[in-house]
């Protein structure tokens, strides 16, 4: 090496060929640059079949995890992961559970009635037609007044019938032409008949005046019908013309503001503790007075009465409620709303505690009415604890 390296720096010519180096030497200088290529090429080779569980997430399984913490979803526990936004878009609403003693109540099923001293019917006491009163046919819902003539009921007779009636308006009137004669002939005699033949013909007149005066109005004199009560017409069962029988019911009338609620129970050893009682329908509910229970069964059930306390209540004659009264019994519960008690998958009643700020559990429980709108939770909450009083049924859609 050193003799070579004296060629070249004594030798020109020898510099200037080195000066272009021949293929091998290309071979020399290129080689090291080959070799880093091929060992970058390896490591990309490596890379492609080495395990990619430690390298960084994917753009997409990021966003997946991300949408998977915002949403709501079940735990493994059965409770709910409800995020704050989602609270917000169901409309969730809380209470704290207090504690209290509770009035004991009872649930019975009965129907509206009429209060006997504010209602009243209009019946045919004979056969006959109907005519429009001096107001025309009442009709549904229209106001009246006690003894307001309502209709007329013209009498109806059968041809034999009628022929009888005449027959004895001429026997009378014979009768009557007779006693007048008479009457007019004593008068003559006045002073030599006995005062008292002349006073029993006067007063056998006027008994014959007054009989054709009966009889012959029966033939075509109308009965009126009159308002038994000041009310409103509840039902009316006839129109102009119509024949009717006796005993027939042709008119209803109620006060709307005097209605009452009869419900059955089935038992009496309840009946001394009853109080203040709501009656619930489909429309809502209203208060109700216990007025008193009888004292002979009726469907094998003792009959209670109860008077509606509102004057405007939305109720009609015959309606089905479901009356809730309270008793004098108390116990320790606590009261939620009705709509707070909700169903878990094997039908349990729950109720749904906020144990957390994003998290929703269920706790079985047992209650009671209260009234209308109200239950009386007896078993499963705990003084203190958060219930859920809006949007259970949504929480209990969660899957």
């Amino acid at each position: 090496m050193n003799h070579v390296g004296c060629a070249v720096r004594t030798d020109p010519r020898r510099r200037v060929r080195m000066a272009h180096p021949t293929a091998a030497g290309w071979r020399c200088a290129l080689s090291p640059c080959l070799l880093l290529l091929a060992l970058f090429s390896g490591q990309v080779a490596a890379h492609g079949d080495e395990d990619h569980s430690h390298d960084p997430q994917p753009a997409a399984t990021l966003a997946t995890l991300v949408s998977d913490a915002t949403r709501p979803q079940r735990l493994a526990d059965g409770s709910l992961f409800i995020p704050k936004p989602t609270q917000r878009q169901l409309g969730l609403r809380t209470r704290i559970a207090s504690l209290q003693a509770l009035a004991v109540t009872l649930s019975f099923n009965g129907k509206v009635v009429a209060d006997p001293n504010a209602s009243g019917r209009v019946q045919a006491i004979q056969s006959g037609r109907i005519a429009p009163g001096p107001k025309g046919l009442p009709s549904l819902g229209q106001q009246v007044r006690k003894g307001e003539v309502l209709a007329w009921l013209k009498p109806v007779a059968s041809s034999l019938e009628r022929g009888n009636q005449q027959a004895l308006l001429a026997e009378l009137a014979a009768q009557l032409a007779i006693a007048e004669r008479r009457v007019r002939r004593l008068d003559q005699l006045e002073g030599a008949v006995p005062q008292k033949d002349i006073e029993a013909a006067r007063i056998e007149l006027d008994a014959l005046k007054q009989r054709r005066a009966a009889i012959g109005a029966s033939l075509a004199a109308a009965e009126p019908l009159h308002a038994p009560v000041s009310g409103v017409i509840s039902a009316s069962h006839v129109v102009a013309g119509q024949v009717v029988e006796a005993r027939e019911m042709l008119f209803e009338v109620i006060d709307p503001a005097r209605l009452a609620v009869e419900a059955l129970s089935y038992d009496t050893a309840q009946l001394g503790q009853l109080s203040d009682a709501v009656a619930q329908f489909p429309g809502g509910d209203v208060p109700l007075r216990f007025v008193g229970a009888g004292r002979q069964l009726r469907e094998q059930a003792l009959p209670l009465l109860f008077r509606v306390a509102s004057t405007h209540a939305p109720l009609a004659l015959g309606q089905p409620v479901k009356v809730i009264a309270k008793t004098a019994t108390r116990i320790d519960g606590v009261a939620v709303p009705h709509a707070a008690i909700g169903k878990n998958a094997a039908g349990e009643d729950v109720v749904w505690l906020h144990t957390d700020a994003e998290r929703y559990t269920p706790r079985k429980v047992k209650w009671s009415p209260l009234d209308a709108d109200t239950v009386a939770v007896s078993s499963g909450l705990r003084d203190g604890e958060r219930v859920v009083i809006q949007g259970a049924s949504l929480l209990a859609q969660m899957r």
